[in-house]
């Protein structure tokens, strides 16, 4: 009801008769006044006269009625431990695919090798529950292809040249704007669910804990919708999930958005750390590492820092 009174009211400007509005909604007047009490409650700003209403301002919190036909499958939290945590919750009572869930902050956001993710009030930080048909050897592809949708979607509604680091992080001007961790279960030989966590900053300030990164707020020089940016990027991942997922083809399109590919690098992994040049990216999306001593070494894995 709260996404049916908020489409209407957004349709245009004008106020609206309270009268006509319970009717097109099929509730009364006094229903109506509820609702409307309780958005209030929740940031929205009405501008109301004896018999009108008007929507003037909403907050930008992705509550689960500002997207359409997702709804049932949006979990918001003001706070909460880890969006991962929770997800895999879901994940284990048989969440459907493409379960959300939202968090306005989180107190123990996981980044990868079990670093720690600043979840500062501003961003957006949210999981995935995905239940993609395909062997766990594939799983790589969907981090692949989650960081290049997001990187195209931040350079289609913003004037920024969003880049893709080996494996998965988004950079705007080499600062780090996004990150994300999956986390895979198996039932049998098949993948279950995959848990795919991603943190974006938004309009949060980053820099102030990670002066390597930054916020599309401080980029940009001004808030932005996070709403219609969760929006955009579900929907065109969700579309190109449901295509037949070629790995060549995800790897390629990948490296036409890449800051990895010819730059020297460090790599971090749980048990050591080389340098190099990232000559490529495999179709399984190993990274290929000229070392100093000329030999090539394939890593599977691992944290890419440029320098």
């Amino acid at each position: 009801m709260y996404a049916k009174i908020l489409n209407i009211l957004r349709a245009d400007s004008s106020p609206k008769k309270s009268h006509d509005l319970g009717r097109i909604l099929g509730i009364s007047p006094e229903d109506l006044i509820k609702y409307v009490n309780t958005l209030e409650e929740y940031g929205y700003i009405f501008q109301s006269t004896p018999g009108t209403i008007k929507l003037t301002r909403s907050p930008d919190t992705p509550f689960s009625w500002e997207f359409p036909e997702r709804e049932s499958r949006i979990h918001y939290f003001q706070e909460i431990d880890s969006t991962m945590t929770h997800a895999r919750k879901l994940g284990e009572a048989g969440a459907p695919d493409f379960t959300v869930v939202i968090a306005e902050t989180q107190e123990k956001g996981r980044g990868r090798l079990e670093r720690k993710w600043v979840s500062s009030s501003g961003g957006l930080y949210f999981t995935l529950v995905l239940r993609p048909v395909m062997l766990p050897e594939r799983s790589s592809m969907i981090n692949f292809l989650a960081s290049l949708v997001l990187a195209k979607v931040l350079n289609r509604l913003y004037p920024v040249d969003a880049r893709v680091k080996w494996p998965n992080d988004i950079l705007i001007n080499e600062r780090k704007v996004s990150g994300m961790i999956a986390e895979m279960v198996l039932s049998g030989p098949q993948v279950n669910y995959i848990n795919l966590g991603i943190g974006i900053n938004v309009n949060n300030h980053p820099e102030y804990q990670e002066p390597n990164a930054c916020s599309l707020k401080t980029i940009l020089g001004k808030p932005v919708s996070r709403c219609q940016l969760l929006g955009n990027f579900l929907d065109e991942f969700e579309k190109r999930m449901k295509e037949q997922l070629v790995d060549h083809d995800i790897i390629s399109e990948w490296k036409q958005h890449t800051i990895t590919i010819g730059r020297q690098v460090r790599v971090v992994t749980t048990k050591d750390a080389c340098t190099g040049i990232a000559t490529d990216v495999d179709d399984s999306g190993a990274l290929i590492l000229e070392q100093p001593d000329g030999k090539i070494k394939r890593v599977i894995y691992g944290d890419c820092f440029l320098n």
